[in-house]
């Protein structure tokens, strides 16, 4: 078992709490006053790519071994001649292959591609309170940054607003803001995706979503998540909502209609319940029964109108990856999210996230293989995005490469909201008057953040980017967390862009799995790269005898 460091003295990050394999706290807090990696790259930006203290110090590597089989147990190759992947206005000369000019830009898409900026997306942000609250940050931010955001299941049928009639969504208003405000700074990259589980199709909010926005939105089906086996859950302390969403027809533990229930709740000894969806398939037997159900779901949603689908699926057993890859494949599907054990979620039971499914390396290393299987038979499978735990710029690179050519995205969960929350915090603070609008937590700002200064244009390092790209007249609409947002991406693009020409790849479709190798026999035998010192060894000894 790897044991990770609480502490980067390099960088100068702290984690409040115990580190996860991501570098994020394995709890993460809208409050914390600082600082991790993430949280502080959310403010410096790409600053955080190099050593602090420059021209007082030297620094030496802490990651030289690896122990196990994790995307740790991975490194990322680097070569000394070549260049790949150079786009139509670059040469091979020296002055143009650099690090700046490396394109990171993605599509996904069956037919019609969606664009992408940067290679990542969102996980699904749905019906937790703390999505709820931070949605206007990450949306915009997302936006303004050119990626995709998820709005997760159940949004509509947790909403008081919402009104169902007759069984069907007649009105959502949670989820149109959420809808309306990514669409606000949409410039053609990114895109707005909305998930819909069990209860979300029963509810008719597929229906809702198209006949509103037409192809403005992308649907996704879900069949799970890799932080839970069961469906999606919330926590609730008001018995009167919880009664709400029963009658809503959700699960609800413990009943809150039960009268010893209701006499535990007054007296203090029920403090809260969950509401629980339901699990999909669950009168399906077969492999061929779930195909023939999917593809029935599919084959309704085209013909209501929608261009773009989308699925998600969690940490399963093997039968249920091929059969995601497969199903999806067949069905022309736009994106396969593929989540494995070891990412996060905002409401999980706990011993459920640390014991169930397949570790995302090993679950995103058979997604390749069953893909290659259907690309040797002549089939164009379906582009995918690996997700389970990544927060940095090398974990983009790892997975774009363990999965390349297929993987065409990196889904990011708990990453991508701590720069809502720092940014969320700062503005709270810097205008007290918003600090309930934008959902502040602090009532002064912390040293780790009066240090960088004392106002916005002081403190982010992406604000006059994000400035110049609004205009300045708008920037006063824009929440702090969108600024945080565009200076984490910044810094994930800037490293991403150092690692891809260190690998002489100049853009992501050159990525290959030969720019991974393994750092132990183990990790090669579970993933298929090559033992790090096999790696061209044949060339190397073709040099020495020629």
């Amino acid at each position: 078992m790897t044991i990770w460091s609480k502490s980067n003295d390099v960088l100068g990050t702290v984690n409040r709490g115990n580190p996860a394999e991501s570098g994020l706290c394995t709890l993460c807090m809208a409050d914390c006053q600082g600082k991790c990696e993430t949280w502080l790259s959310s403010l410096l930006g790409r600053k955080m790519l190099y050593p602090r203290d420059f021209g007082m110090v030297t620094a030496g590597s802490s990651n030289t071994t690896s122990i196990g089989v994790s995307y740790n147990s991975l490194r990322i190759m680097g070569y000394n001649y070549g260049a790949y992947g150079l786009g139509q206005n670059i040469s091979n000369s020296s002055d143009d292959c650099i690090f700046p000019n490396v394109n990171i830009e993605t599509e996904f898409g069956s037919e019609e591609k969606t664009k992408s900026r940067i290679p990542i997306m969102t996980g699904a942000l749905g019906s937790t309170f703390i999505a709820a609250k931070y949605w206007d940050p990450l949306a915009i931010g997302a936006a303004l940054v050119g990626f995709p955001i998820v709005i997760g299941e159940n949004v509509a049928g947790i909403d008081k607003e919402a009104v169902i009639e007759n069984g069907r969504i007649k009105k959502a208003p949670e989820l149109d803001r959420r809808i309306n405000t990514y669409l606000r700074y949409f410039d053609g990259y990114g895109a707005i995706i909305v998930q819909v589980n069990v209860e979300d199709l029963r509810n008719g909010v597929a229906e809702y979503v198209i006949e509103k926005y037409a192809d403005k939105v992308i649907i996704e089906l879900k069949w799970g998540q890799g932080a839970k086996s069961i469906g999606g859950e919330i926590q609730v302390k008001d018995i009167e909502y919880a009664t709400f969403l029963k009658k809503r027809g959700y699960i609800v533990d413990p009943d809150p209609e039960k009268p010893e229930i209701v006499e535990g709740f007054k007296n203090g000894a029920v403090k809260s319940f969950a509401r629980h969806s339901r699990l999909g398939y669950t009168h399906l037997s077969s492999p061929e029964e779930v195909r023939e159900e999917f593809m029935k779901t599919v084959e309704y949603l085209r013909k209501i109108g929608y261009k773009k689908i989308t699925l998600k699926t969690g940490s399963y057993s093997m039968d249920s990856l091929a059969m995601a890859i497969k199903f999806a494949t067949e069905a022309k599907l736009d994106l396969l999210t593929i989540d494995g054990s070891g990412g996060g979620t905002g409401m999980s039971p706990w011993n459920m996230m640390q014991t169930w499914g397949v570790p995302s390396i090993l679950l995103h290393s058979k997604a390749y293989e069953y893909a290659s299987i259907l690309a040797n038979k002549g089939q164009k499978v379906v582009d995918m995005a690996f997700a389970g735990g990544f927060a940095r710029e090398d974990h983009v690179f790892k997975a774009l490469a363990l999965g390349a050519p297929f993987t065409k995205l990196v889904c990011m969960g708990r990453a991508l909201m701590i720069p809502a929350f720092v940014g969320s915090n700062i503005e709270g603070v810097l205008h007290p008057e918003r600090k309930g609008k934008v959902n502040g937590n602090w009532d002064s700002l912390p040293p780790t953040v009066s240090q960088l200064g004392l106002k916005a244009e002081e403190i982010f390092a992406g604000y006059y980017e994000v400035k110049k790209k609004v205009g300045e007249n708008e920037m006063k609409n824009i929440p702090y967390g969108a600024i945080a947002v565009w200076t984490l991406a910044d810094k994930l693009a800037a490293g991403l862009q150092q690692l891809m020409a260190g690998a002489r790849k100049f853009s992501l479709k050159a990525i290959s799995r030969e720019d991974i190798a393994s750092a132990n026999r183990e990790t090669e035998r579970e993933t298929g790269i090559p033992f790090i010192t096999d790696i061209r060894n044949d060339v190397a000894r073709d040099i020495l005898n020629s």
